[in-house]
C-alpha cells in the first residue's frame, strides 16, 4: 500500500448508519484501520464518551482552536461545529494507516481538495427517506422539529452524493460493511499500483 495511507471520508445524512458502520469496520481487527476521532461543540449522547467518539469541546474552544488552524475542515451542523485535527491526520497518514472519517458532505468535499487522491469518499446513501425518518425517531433523542430539519438537510446532502467517489444504499448493515472495505481495498489496490508505476 501506499506508504503515506488513506483517508476514507465516511457521510452519510444523519440518522443514516456511518457511526454505526465505522465501528463495524473497525471490529473487523484490521491493524491497518485506524477512526479519527472529530471535535464537536454538541452534546453528548447517551453512552457516548469524550475522546473516543467525539472530543466535546465548549463553543470558545472550538472557536479558539479554529483562529489556530488547527483543523483541516470544520463545518456548523445542526447548529454545532464540528472539525477535524490535522495533526491526528497527518500523524496517522505518516504511519500509513487508513484513516476512517466521519464527517459530513462539505466536510468530505473539503478532504478531497486538500488530500487529492489520497483521500476516498463514501456516501452512505438510506434506502428511503422513510426509512430515514423512522431510524432518526427511533433514536428518540431529537424533537419533531430537529427531525425535521435533519430530514430537510438530509434531502439537500443527498443531492449532493455525485461529488463523493462511491455511493452505497445502506439497506442490510453486513452487506453494506462488507460494500465499504471492498470500496476501501479496491482504493488501496489503485494507489499500490499507481506508487508501482511510478517507481
Amino acid at each position: 500500500m501506499n506508504e503515506q495511507g488513506l483517508l476514507v471520508v465516511i457521510s452519510a445524512p444523519s440518522g443514516g448508519g456511518k457511526t454505526t458502520i465505522i465501528r463495524k469496520v473497525l471490529e473487523r481487527h484490521d491493524p491497518r484501520f485506524v477512526y479519527s476521532v472529530s471535535c464537536t461543540t454538541r452534546k453528548p449522547r447517551q453512552n457516548e464518551v469524550d475522546g473516543k467518539d467525539y472530543f466535546f469541546l465548549s463553543e470558545a474552544e472550538f472557536k479558539k482552536r479554529i483562529a489556530e488552524g488547527e483543523f483541516i475542515e470544520w463545518a456548523i451542523v445542526h447548529d454545532n461545529y464540528y472539525g477535524t485535527s490535522r495533526a491526528t491526520i497527518d500523524h496517522f497518514l505518516r504511519q500509513g494507516k487508513v484513516v476512517l472519517l466521519d464527517i459530513d458532505i462539505q466536510g468530505g468535499i473539503e478532504v478531497k481538495r486538500i488530500y487529492g487522491d489520497q483521500a476516498l469518499l463514501i456516501f452512505i446513501k438510506p434506502p428511503s427517506m422513510h426509512d430515514l425518518e423512522r431510524r432518526l425517531r427511533s433514536r428518540q433523542s431529537d424533537s419533531d422539529a430537529v427531525i425535521r430539519k435533519r430530514l430537510e438537510n438530509a434531502r439537500h446532502e443527498l443531492e449532493k452524493q455525485s461529488q463523493y467517489d462511491a455511493v452505497i444504499t445502506n439497506d442490510i448493515l453486513e452487506n453494506t460493511v462488507d460494500q465499504v472495505i471492498e470500496t476501501i481495498e479496491k482504493k488501496i489496490a489503485e494507489l499500490s499500483q499507481t506508487e508501482s508505476i511510478r517507481r
